[in-house]
């Protein structure tokens, strides 16, 4: 049996309402398809989470989880401010180790995961703190061993700058930082595209492939088909 790490997981993520989520995958696609999709998206994060031998799982939220998602989870609502205040009350909140993630790489597996883990179930791990990059400059992931609030509030988040100004603010406070694998973020469509192929079979990868057929008959001035809803069961 695998031994359980001495590590707390949050999953930030936004409540996958049309209009309020993914809004820069519209156009081309429309309000419903970019929250189904954001829900495809979400919903793989936390079934890879929920495979990892962890003490906790919290599911910091901005809005109301579907019950299907918080399964597994304590959820926990996301703090007011911008997205710095809100990871660094986390932070500050954290009862041990803690690895952040976001709910826009559902690519990401255990063995993306994999480097960070082995690094802390070690009498002496190597690193403080480990960071994914995301493909944008931003990071799909941030684990710190002594997370403090002070080492993620002030940086710039949303740019392609933020992974950098993270990584300079860790070193600046003397921490060794380990790297896992860069990831696209799901932001654009072209964003989309890229993940499904590496994601072949599965649900979200037939979600893309679909909304890519609608468009194609779009663009053809086929008769519209129904919308085909695929965010799934509540």
């Amino acid at each position: 049996m695998t031994p359980t790490l001495d590590l707390q997981v949050a999953v930030f993520a936004k409540e996958c309402r049309p209009g309020r989520v993914k809004t820069r995958l519209t156009p081309p696609l429309t309000p419903n398809q970019a929250a189904d999709l954001a829900q495809l998206s979400l919903s793989r994060t936390l079934d890879t989470i929920r495979l990892l031998p962890v003490r906790e799982r919290l599911l910091v939220m901005d809005g109301t989880p579907r019950a299907r998602d918080a399964a597994g989870f304590a959820v926990v609502a996301q703090t007011e401010g911008l997205l710095d205040e809100r990871l660094a009350a986390i932070c500050d909140d954290a009862t041990g180790p803690l690895l952040i993630v976001g709910m826009d790489t559902p690519q990401i597996s255990a063995s993306h995961l994999a480097p960070l883990l082995l690094d802390w179930s070690a009498a002496t791990p190597q690193h403080d703190a480990w960071m994914g990059p995301a493909e944008d400059g931003g990071f799909w992931a941030l684990a710190l061993r002594r997370p403090d609030g002070l080492l993620v509030r002030g940086v710039p988040m949303s740019t392609d700058k933020t992974g950098a100004e993270q990584l300079s603010r860790l070193a600046a406070r003397g921490l060794s930082v380990g790297l896992l694998p860069a990831l696209r973020d799901m932001d654009h469509m072209d964003d989309a595209r890229e993940i499904a192929a590496e994601i072949p079979g599965t649900e979200f990868a037939a979600a893309v492939a679909a909304a890519i057929e609608q468009l194609q008959a779009e663009d053809r001035g086929d008769k519209p088909h129904a919308r085909v809803v695929v965010s799934g069961p509540a």
